[in-house]
């Protein structure tokens, strides 16, 4: 009996009585931004549906092909599971990583989903996306923008701008968005689009100027802040998500208790107040409409790169 089958009887057996030790999340991004702030919020919520701890490990690094990885090749058993980002999407055009993105994955559900917020350093003398045009023109190649590296949604709402404006912004990536934001408080660069939970608390203390959202509506989190399609940009549209993965051939018993977990952990009213004070919207799904949701991202982000001219760096 070869060694693959082995595991594989040894799984289903296990899957009978799951979960019997602490699940360990992985999160491709260092501590502080909105990836682990949702896994954080998330996870305390499935292990009390779950019976057991869930233990968040931050494995930053490589636009999350490091953990992506290391869950792709992690035993089938439920016990290691990902927080999934759009860069699970734009990495296998930006970055072909030593995965597939779709076969290697049991796609569990989509946690949220969030817009990107176009915020300005106060320096910037620009209090709407016309002025900001007006002034970045001005200043072709002297506006730095920050993101929380190649293929991040920030990266792709910046690109997207610039193709669309004609405008010539200067990328600096930083080692998740924590840093940008420090960066972007500082004055060491001057935009960014932010997922709307990192700046949120910065915007509403006035540290931070927010001039347009990244979606297709408007957020209940940032009052009075219109889209960029609005704002002239027609079409824009660029939306963060986070959902959660195991590895292929974990068991469908438990992906369905997991699925379970999460659903009603989306569902539980403190936390979806939590999400949406933070401008997350929480979604909750299933199995079935999180691969399909994966499928459609990956070719979608595939066209724009290209069309773009997007590199990844």
């Amino acid at each position: 009996m070869s060694v693959s089958v082995l595991i594989t009887s040894g799984v289903n057996a296990q899957a009978q009585n799951y979960p019997i030790k602490p699940i360990r999340f992985i999160v491709g991004f260092p501590p502080s931004g909105t990836n682990d702030f949702l896994a954080r919020a998330v996870a305390p919520k499935m292990a009390e549906f779950l019976g057991q701890q869930v233990v968040v490990d931050n494995r930053g690094g490589a636009s999350t092909m490091i953990a992506t990885e290391m869950v792709s090749r992690a035993v089938p058993d439920g016990y290691t599971i990902l927080l999934n980002a759009p860069a699970h999407s734009t990495n296998p055009t930006l970055a072909k990583p030593n995965y597939d993105s779709v076969r290697d994955f049991a796609f569990i559900s989509l946690v949220a989903e969030s817009q990107n917020l176009l915020v300005l350093h106060t320096s910037i003398p620009s209090k709407s996306v016309k002025e900001f045009l007006a002034f970045a023109k001005q200043r072709p190649g002297e506006i730095n923008y920050g993101t929380s590296g190649a293929g991040s949604t920030p990266h792709l709402s910046a690109e997207l701008f610039q193709y669309m404006t004609g405008v010539k912004l200067v990328h600096v990536p930083y080692k998740g968005s924590g840093a940008g934001m420090v960066a972007l408080l500082s004055g060491e660069i001057s935009m960014y689009f932010a997922n709307i939970p990192v700046a949120i608390q910065h915007v509403r203390n006035g540290r931070l100027r927010p001039i347009a959202l990244s979606g297709t509506r408007r957020n209940q989190a940032v009052p009075g802040i219109p889209t960029l399609s609005e704002s002239g940009l027609s079409g824009f549209d660029v939306t963060s998500w986070f959902g959660i993965a195991a590895p292929a051939k974990t068991p469908r018993a438990i992906v369905d208790q997991l699925n379970s977990a999460i659903v009603r952990a989306v569902n539980a009213p403190d936390l979806r107040a939590r999400f949406l004070d933070q401008g997350a919207e929480p979604v909750g799904n299933t199995p079935e409409q999180y691969t399909a949701f994966i499928e459609r991202e990956i070719a979608k982000w595939a066209r724009v790169i290209k069309a773009a001219g997007i590199k990844a760096s």
